[in-house]
Formats: structure tokens, sequence, C-alpha cells
């Protein structure tokens, strides 16, 4: 094992003697404590099972109560579930904040170094949800991913379409709906006629039965057919996979409610799609199939489904990342750094070098700044927000701007366990009613017109 060098750099106040710094690798995980706690401060260990349980062993004899490492992809996370069963806390670091390491940058020069910070109180750990969430949150990735294969399937189905030549999805706008089902199945299972499978159209369906006809007339050859099969019983599996997943994250969530409103709540999710016409989702077919809402007023203590934007969707995304407290946020302004949906100003010798808001991979973020985009033409005041910044800023600064104000709301409902008052932002103030009617005058004066205020009738 390599000599640590000596630094020159000044000693600082120990804050954390008994702090270990760990560099995380998909091979190798190296770990430095205090030099005075072990004859080799640090070591090197592979990832197995029973190796990281030696690891967490040797931690535990140098009398360690906090390690330091590095958010690096998933490999942390086998690790650092293990310390906390140990009772060893988990600092979670940014990589962004100790990137600049003195001296040649090695594994073992890592490891010493997130030690060294974290001893002296020069880390900040990352925001983790409470354990009972965690595996709330890694069901719910897992069904986003589910999603987005599930669209892939689709689109597999559009291109074996498209390779027959058969138009019909182009007349259809959801070839998954309950026409563009009937026709597929009826095509896999053999049927060729296009007048036939023009005859299984819903009757809510805008296309009339000739242009089906001719859009279903077809060069049905075997090999596009084989890939029309494959990618339809893809997109069914993926379908019924959604629906499980669902059900366990309803099973979880409602273990979490109080006991005297589980029960109210632990109504069982089905576990496959039930043949014939299914009722249509609120929100879409990819909403959850549970009842979210009800659920999430349990569990936050507070009615977030009045805050506009904000559907069910978004707010079990919302509440798998965060959970129904945010107090590890001393303010909205850290929420919103955290997000990083604020400026990060760069100044410098009183130069303003940049205001930029960081890059950022936040779900909660991503998940704000999707309900910021579709609350655009809502006729609320989030929406007339969104539309006056819009015209102020441009279309992404006003995204940002208003996913902005939408984490804002939340972490006051969140934090004061009130709901939202749409009437703090009320449409009919005398300010805004003044700066409207000085545009309606400044309108008319300019189309050669006087704008005259009715008088109330007595």
């Amino acid at each position: 094992m390599p000599k640590p060098k000596s630094s020159s750099a000044p000693s600082l106040t120990t804050l954390q003697p008994n702090a270990a710094g760990a560099d995380i690798g998909a091979r190798e995980i190296y770990v430095a404590v205090p030099p005075e706690r072990s004859a080799t401060p640090v070591r090197c260990f592979g990832t197995f099972t029973d190796q990281l349980r030696a690891l967490v062993a040797w931690l535990c004899e140098c009398r360690i109560d906090t390690v330091a490492m590095e958010a690096t992809s998933v490999y942390w996370i086998p690790l650092a579930e293990l310390l906390e069963e140990a009772g060893i806390a988990v600092c979670l670091v940014n990589p962004r904040h100790v990137k600049n390491v003195p001296g040649r940058k090695t594994d073992v020069q890592d490891c010493q170094w997130l030690q060294y910070l974290h001893s002296v109180g020069l880390l900040r750990g990352g925001f983790r949800p409470p354990a009972e969430v965690r595996p709330i949150r890694a069901l719910w990735r897992h069904r986003d991913a589910l999603v987005r294969q599930s669209s892939w399937q689709v689109q597999h189905v559009h291109k074996a379409l498209d390779q027959m030549n058969v138009q019909v999805h182009h007349l259809i706008a959801d070839i998954t709906g309950a026409t563009g089902t009937a026709i597929v199945e009826a095509i896999l299972a053999g049927q060729r006629d296009p007048a036939y499978l023009a005859s299984l159209r819903d009757k809510r369906l805008r296309a009339d039965v000739p242009t089906l006809t001719r859009a279903l007339t077809g060069d049905y050859r075997p090999e596009h057919i084989f890939c029309l099969r494959q990618a339809y019983e893809g997109y069914q599996f993926v379908r019924t996979q959604i629906v499980a997943v669902e059900a366990e994250v309803h099973r979880l969530q409602a273990a979490l409610c109080p006991p005297a409103e589980a029960a109210e709540v632990a109504a069982p999710v089905d576990a496959a799609p039930k043949p014939g016409r299914k009722a249509r989702r609120v929100g879409g077919k990819n909403a959850p199939g549970f009842p979210v809402e009800d659920l999430l007023r349990r569990l936050c203590g507070v009615d977030l489904t009045t805050i506009p934007g904000l559907s069910a969707p978004t707010l079990q995304a919302l509440w798998s990342e965060l959970g129904s407290s945010l107090a590890a946020f001393p303010s909205a302004k850290h929420f919103a750094s955290w997000l990083s949906l604020c400026p990060d100003n760069r100044i410098s010798g009183g130069k303003k070098l940049s205001v930029a808001t960081r890059a950022t991979a936040n779900r909660v973020a991503h998940a704000l700044r999707v309900a910021a985009q579709g609350v655009g033409h809502a006729h609320n005041e989030i929406g007339e927000f969104h539309r006056r910044m819009r015209a102020r800023l441009g279309g992404a600064a006003a995204v940002t701007a208003t996913a902005h104000k939408l984490a804002r709301i939340l972490y006051a409902c969140l934090r004061s366990k009130q709901p939202y008052d749409a009437t703090r932002h009320d449409l009919n103030s005398p300010q805004r009613r003044s700066k409207a009617l000085a545009k309606l005058r400044a309108k008319a004066q300019n189309l050669g017109f006087q704008l005259v205020e009715l008088q109330p009738s007595t």
C-alpha cells in the first residue's frame, strides 16, 4: 500500500474525529480512516458482498461514526445500506464539490482527501429521503423506465405497420386505444380483409370506414407480421409489469399511513389488465392505477392537488423523491438551489460572469419543469405568470421561472401543512386591474377608439 503523502496545507480544527472517506469504484473501494486508528489507515476492498461486510467490520473496529463518499452511479448504494445497518452515518457528497484534489489524482489520495474534508466539516451531505420512502422511490423510478419501454414498443408497432404500408396509425391518434388494439389483434390473428378490419372502428373515431379501408390495404409480408407480433406482445408485457409495480407501490404507501387509516386505502390493485373495454384512467393511460390523491393527502397531511399544474402522476413522482417532509431544507431558497432552479451567480472582480442555472439531472426539477410547461395555457394565476414570464424572458426561461414558483409553493404547503390558497394571487387585484386597463386604453387609442368605462346601474 503506498504511503500517504504529507500535505503542506494548514491544519484546521477537527470537527469529526471519527470520520472516514471512501472512493467508490465498480470493482474496488479505497477507504481512509484517521492515521492513529490503524497501522494501515488506507485499505482497498473489493465490491463483493463479503468484502463489503469486511469493510464495515474494519470501520467498526476503527470506531468510525460517519463515512463520506461520492455519489458515483449506483455503486455506492450497497455499501451505504450496509453502513446504515451497522449504525454508521453516510455523508453522500456531490462529486462537483470535491473534484479539486491537491497533487496527483489517485484513488488513495481521493479517499484521503474525502476523509480530511469530512473531518474538518467542509463537506455537505446530499439530500436523501427517509428510509421508508427509498423503496418506493426505487420502484417508481423503475416504473418510469417501464413507461419509456412501453413507448418504444409502440414505436416498433408503428414501424412494422409502415413497412407493411398499413397507414392506420396516421388516422388513429393512439394505436393502443380501442380501435387500434382491435385492428392489430385482428391482423395478428390472420385477418387481411381491409373492409372487415375497418368495421372494427369505434363509433367515436372521426375517420370514416372508406378512408380506413384504404389505409388498411397493405402488403402483409410474414417478416413484418413477425415484427408486429413481437412489438405488440412486448407492449402488453410491459403494461402488465407497470400494473404489478403500481400494486407494490400502493401496498408500501398504504402501510405508511396511520393504522386507523391504512385499511381504508389498502384496496388491492389488479395485477393484470382485464379483458374487454377498460375504463379510461383520469390523466391518460400512464396515470397511476391507484388512488394517489387520497394516499398523498394522508401521508403529507395536506391536499397538494390544490396546487395548479401538479397532477396525480407528478405528485406521486415528487413524493417518491422527497417524502412527506422538507425539513432538510432550511428555507424555500435552499430547496430551489438544490433543484438548480435559481440563478447560479458567478461574480469575479465585481463583474457578473454568468447567472445561468446549473445543469442538473434532478428528477424533482424535471417533474416541476414538465408541470410548468403544461400549465402554460391554463386559466389560473400560475398560467398567467407563465405567459407573463414568456413574454418577458422567452420560452425556456419562463419554464424555469414557473418551475421555481411551483417549487416554492410546494415547499410552503409541505412545511406549513396548509393547502394552496389561490386568493393570494387574485387575478382581480387592483394592481393587475389597473395594468390591464392601461393596456386596453393604449390599444384602443392606437386603433382610433376611446375606451369608456361603464358606470354601474343604480
